[in-house]
């Protein structure tokens, strides 16, 4: 049965697909590439539905791993609860978000802050680039591959 990772941040253009490539990378990498580990991202809000990642977490991407971002944003749904191992929130709104839309608290364990999962940096919560300057998009970067890396130990480590 494979463990299913969902990522999510408010318009699943910057952070949410970057965690989702960066994710996919680094289980690509340690070979664990056999479907015991798939990753997907959403927004909590419909602003950005169908849209690519934005070209900014684009290039800060391409510059750290030489490949593009892939993916088209969706918003998350309830059913989400349901299908996914893990959902994991880019920080504490939307954390709140996903967990408002779970009133039973039904799988409120399933949520997490995705800085819970850093070894390196003591952040809390994944910034929103999006207003900010290029510096913002590969602090973003540097952010979600640390959390990544946490991510993918304590998922081996549940195995």
């Amino acid at each position: 049965m494979p463990y299913k990772l969902l990522f999510v941040c408010l318009g699943n253009i910057c952070r949410s697909p970057s965690a989702e490539n960066i994710m996919n990378h680094l289980v690509e990498s340690a070979r664990k590439s056999d479907n015991r580990i798939i990753c997907d991202s959403a927004g909590t809000s419909s602003y950005h539905i169908g849209s690519p990642p934005d070209r900014r977490m684009s290039a800060a991407f391409s510059n750290k791993f030489g490949t593009e971002l892939q993916g088209h944003a969706r918003q998350f749904k309830r059913s989400d609860f349901q299908d996914f191992s893990l959902i994991l929130a880019m920080d504490r709104d939307n954390y709140q978000d996903i967990i408002s839309l779970d009133p039973t608290g039904q799988y409120h364990h399933k949520v997490r802050l995705m800085c819970d999962f850093c070894t390196r940096h003591s952040i809390k919560e994944v910034p929103d680039p999006y207003y900010g300057g290029t510096e913002g998009f590969n602090q973003v970067i540097d952010l979600l591959v640390d959390a990544c890396e946490g991510l993918l130990k304590h998922i081996s480590n549940d195995e």
